[in-house]
């Protein structure tokens, strides 16, 4: 689904978190006893960016209350904080690039040759969500559960529910689950025009002509079967289908202009003031995505478990992607050690651009300069340690490094030396405590 850049920032973040515990599969759970209890989970990640990109600092708590084996309610609390620097879309150039600021209230410069990026990229969000799970009879469950997540440019509620169906003794358990969620978007300078000229300040026209917010519903469903195959392996294969609709462009995003002849950014006569011709992007206002998801986990003779997952998805943008990933926990009496590797690739959405040309330009429909809808290939390499105390506490601590490449159409004339496409690193450390 499509969000701003801040929004889905947050997304994939959290996403890492989710990531940072994996169940494991040695065997029958431990009974919870017949007295309530409470297991809590908090972890806190570092992430950050190469070349003063983003970074960014999570604290997670989530805390289950078992009422009884499987009677749960769940409370989770994300508050993260977000700074540095995000590509606003525009190619590099031989000249010093001006951009207005998204409020409308200055501008900043981008040095030749270097990659354009927007320093204002600041935000802290709070996100509450919460889930009840419960049998209805001993062959079926439910959950019902919802979510509120509020930063200063958007807000997002939503409401999810699943219903499970138990077979063959349990060992085969079929899903499935609903979230229905209202997004509103109220950036800063408000909702501008797309495809239409980035103004030189706030008392521009085109600011005048803005709406205040706009707003966007989704519907993610999931059907999914797990099955236990013998003591020691268990598979899940899940389809899943998300339906966007609204105002699915990002409103910080710009496309650049280039000159047909010279290959170099087009403004000069164009515009009385001299400034080169960006336009703001724009998306189609619905989206349909499928995926195909599969999982397998294996615990061998020693008690290490191997870990293995992959996911198509495909979308009526045009993107289709293929993500794999292993991971192998070494396990050590009390302590484990669990390497991870996983590759993703995507291909790139039809109305994806790295530049529109001079002549056409007024007569495309849709346009993204956004590298996350382009050819894109990511390469995680990571280490998890984890520790069981007498207690049956657990602290446990990930790093990650992250690499990402892009390509794509490499220019012509003077934009042909500009690197489009620059690569990005990432490191990542979570650190969690479950009691």
């Amino acid at each position: 689904m499509a969000v701003t850049k801040k929004n889905q920032k947050h997304r994939d973040l959290a996403q890492i978190l989710s990531a940072a515990s994996c169940a494991l599969i040695a065997g029958t759970s431990p009974a919870v006893n017949a007295a309530e209890s409470w297991d809590v989970d908090s972890a806190f990640l570092l992430y950050s960016e190469s070349d003063g990109r983003v970074s960014a600092a999570e604290p997670v708590i989530s805390a289950t209350k078992n009422y009884d084996e499987e009677t749960k309610l769940n409370f989770k609390l994300v508050a993260d904080t977000l700074t540095g620097a995000s590509p606003n879309g525009a190619t590099p150039s031989d000249h010093v690039q001006t951009f207005t600021r998204p409020s409308g209230n200055g501008s900043y410069d981008v040095a030749a040759s270097e990659q354009p990026l927007d320093d204002t990229f600041r935000d802290t969000r709070i996100a509450l969500s919460t889930n009840w799970s419960a049998p209805i009879t001993r062959d079926w469950a439910y959950g019902v559960g919802g979510y509120l997540s509020s930063e200063h440019d958007y807000q997002s509620i939503g409401v999810n529910s699943s219903l499970s169906r138990y077979l063959n003794q349990k060992n085969t358990t079929l899903t499935l689950g609903l979230n229905l969620s209202n997004d509103t978007i109220t950036p800063e300078g408000d909702v501008p025009t797309s495809l239409v000229q980035m103004p030189l300040s706030s008392t521009d026209s085109e600011f005048s002509q803005r709406s205040d917010s706009e707003s966007k519903n989704l519907v993610d469903a999931v059907f999914g079967v797990t099955q236990v195959i013998n003591r020691r392996t268990i598979m899940q294969f899940n389809y899943a289908l998300s339906t966007s609709s609204g105002y699915l462009t990002d409103p910080y995003k710009i496309i650049s202009v280039i000159d047909d002849n010279a290959g170099a950014n087009f403004g000069g006569n164009f515009q009385s003031n001299g400034r080169d011709l960006y336009l703001y992007e724009k998306r189609p206002d619905s989206r349909l995505k499928q995926s195909l998801y599969w999982q397998t986990k294996y615990q061998l003779d020693n008690n290490d478990i191997l870990d293995l997952s992959y996911r198509y998805m495909f979308d009526d943008w045009g993107i289709s992607s293929h993500t794999i990933d292993a991971k192998y926990r070494f396990r050590f009496d009390k302590q484990y050690l669990e390497p991870q590797l996983r590759w993703y690739t995507q291909s790139k959405a039809d109305f994806y651009h790295r530049y529109l040309n001079a002549s056409n330009y007024t007569d495309v429909d849709f346009a993204s300069a956004d590298y996350r809808l382009g050819d894109l290939d990511t390469y995680t390499i990571g280490l998890k340690y984890g520790y069981k105390f007498a207690d049956e506490t657990e602290f446990y601590t990930r790093f990650s490094l992250y690499h990402q490449e892009s390509s794509g159409d490499k220019g012509y004339g003077k934009l042909a030396s500009q690197d489009l496409y620059p690569s990005m690193d990432a490191a990542m450390f979570i650190a969690g405590y479950k009691f």
